[in-house]
């Protein structure tokens, strides 16, 4: 939640009201897995809107922090312990990756007392404090077909807090090697060199996974839910209009999805609205299913006047 304002309100409650409500409303002033978004969480989000078609999942919302600011927006599946998708704001970028940083977990999937800022995993054995509400570490140590694949991968960040970020446990799903390091990473590269070279102004992305319910195990637990397909879409309004026809025609918005697989796993481009008809077949996503406020149509413009949702 925002500071400031928000922390002020719960101190004057507190002297007009009893000390346990007081305690109450002060926790929940820190929270950063939050309930409803706040207003600095909203800015990596098209028009400040969530994808729409989600509300009745049992999800957390979670504003990334990092280095005191937030980064990116991820919503989280407690359950299967792996992002369901992560929105973020592209940032042009030489598409070198920064390779040095931990890897993190977000303290308040665990308790919402612990700290917005998501921290370095502990060197000693101490995953048993937060490892029932997300993945940790020794969750990909032995999965030798997996690696671990960021939904919001470092090189579509540009400052090196912004692709620090990236490297939390909230933030990756297991993907196949074969399609991790081939197809989708040449999809990353692609739309990395479109939005550099085309998008003028914000370019909004979301990419997120579906499940059909396999999932990785540890000691006979099941402990991360196996991505089927990844997929995702970005709105970028205002674009280079004298670009070539063929990138041209990928804006405003465009999106794709490729198979989670060794085989099979070519990466297919398609409309948003392609992509969300597609999802809706295969997910639990429901028939109000939208990535993007107004499918992406600029605000104020004379087809967001006529645009049906």
């Amino acid at each position: 939640m925002l500071r400031g304002d928000t922390s002020h309100f719960a101190m004057i409650v507190c002297r007009a009201d009893r000390a346990l409500v007081c305690l109450l409303i002060i926790v929940m002033a820190g929270a950063e897995v939050q309930e409803k978004l706040s207003p600095e969480c909203k800015q990596f989000l098209f028009m400040g809107t969530l994808p729409r078609g989600l509300e009745d999942q049992p999800f957390k919302k979670i504003c990334q922090f990092y280095g005191g600011n937030p980064r990116f927006v991820t919503m989280y599946d407690t359950v299967n312990h792996i992002p369901v998708y992560s929105a973020y704001i592209f940032k042009r970028s030489d598409g070198f990756k920064k390779v040095d940083v931990p890897w993190m977990y977000e303290p308040q999937l665990s308790t919402m007392s612990g700290s917005r800022e998501m921290q370095q995993f502990p060197s000693e054995n101490t995953h048993k404090s937060f490892e029932d509400a997300q993945a940790v570490l020794d969750d990909y140590s032995d999965t030798v077909i997996f690696e671990r694949g960021q939904l919001n991968p470092d090189e579509h960040q540009n400052h090196p807090d912004d692709k620090a970020s990236t490297y939390t446990l909230t933030n990756v799903v297991p993907q196949v090697r074969e399609f991790n390091i081939g197809p989708w990473k040449s999809h990353e590269h692609t739309i990395r060199r479109r939005l550099n070279n085309y998008c003028r102004g914000t370019a909004y992305v979301v990419t997120g996974v579906t499940t059909s319910g396999h999932t990785i195990r540890r000691h006979n637990i099941n402990r991360l839910g196996i991505p089927t397909y990844l997929w995702s879409a970005y709105c970028c309004v205002d674009f280079d209009h004298n670009a070539p026809y063929s990138e041209r025609s990928k804006f405003p918005a465009f999106a794709a999805y490729g198979l989670n697989d060794r085989e099979n796993n070519k990466v297919q481009e398609m409309t948003v609205q392609q992509l969300e008809e597609f999802l809706k077949r295969v997910t639990y996503v429901s028939s109000s299913f939208q990535v993007f406020y107004d499918n992406c149509v600029p605000p104020n413009s004379a087809n967001s006047a006529l645009h049906l949702p």
